[in-house]
């Protein structure tokens, strides 16, 4: 089974930069209820969009108070026991970031470490690539960023089928 996730954010002075469950040093970061990680919030539709549980403001949604600010490695924890709980498991995640800046390449190691120690499985099976979108557009503007996921998985175990 695949899921397709999508999320994007502008960026505001004022405020730190989260992609992929880690902190980068840039002079502006992600609007958000939480952290505003757009790469892990489409990681996160991607896994739920491929058990069909949903998405993620299903789970945590923007007017609770409790996710506010809250790192989103922790949202992705959660979606891992999500998918953990109903029998299946992550096979591969490939995915994209969209930005003018900061470049992606330099962080993607740590990224990959972050989200495989989070969801329990090999960084191996997990890719993320940087893009630019050219000069078009907020993201081109350097107003946004944006990231777009796929999750394949597939059963742990045999569950009931829904």
């Amino acid at each position: 089974m695949v899921g397709i996730g999508y999320d994007i954010h502008q960026l505001v002075p004022n405020r730190k930069l989260f992609l992929g469950g880690i902190s980068i040093e840039f002079p502006r970061g992600l609007t958000g209820h939480s952290d505003g990680d757009v790469l892990i919030h489409a990681i996160c539709d991607a896994m739920l969009g491929a058990a069909n549980l949903g998405d993620i403001g299903k789970y945590f949604p923007d007017n609770d108070k409790k996710y506010e600010g809250i790192s989103s490695i922790k949202l992705l924890k959660s979606v891992g026991k999500f998918l953990e709980n109903a029998g299946y498991i992550v096979g591969y995640i490939d995915t994209v970031v969209i930005a003018e800046a900061p470049k992606i390449l330099p962080y993607v190691k740590e990224m990959k470490t972050a989200i495989a120690n989070t969801i329990g499985i090999s960084e191996s099976v997990i890719s993320i690539k940087g893009k630019t979108n050219e000069g078009l557009g907020d993201i081109g503007a350097g107003k946004a960023i944006a990231a777009w996921a796929i999750c394949e998985i597939g059963r742990i175990y045999a569950t009931p089928e829904r």
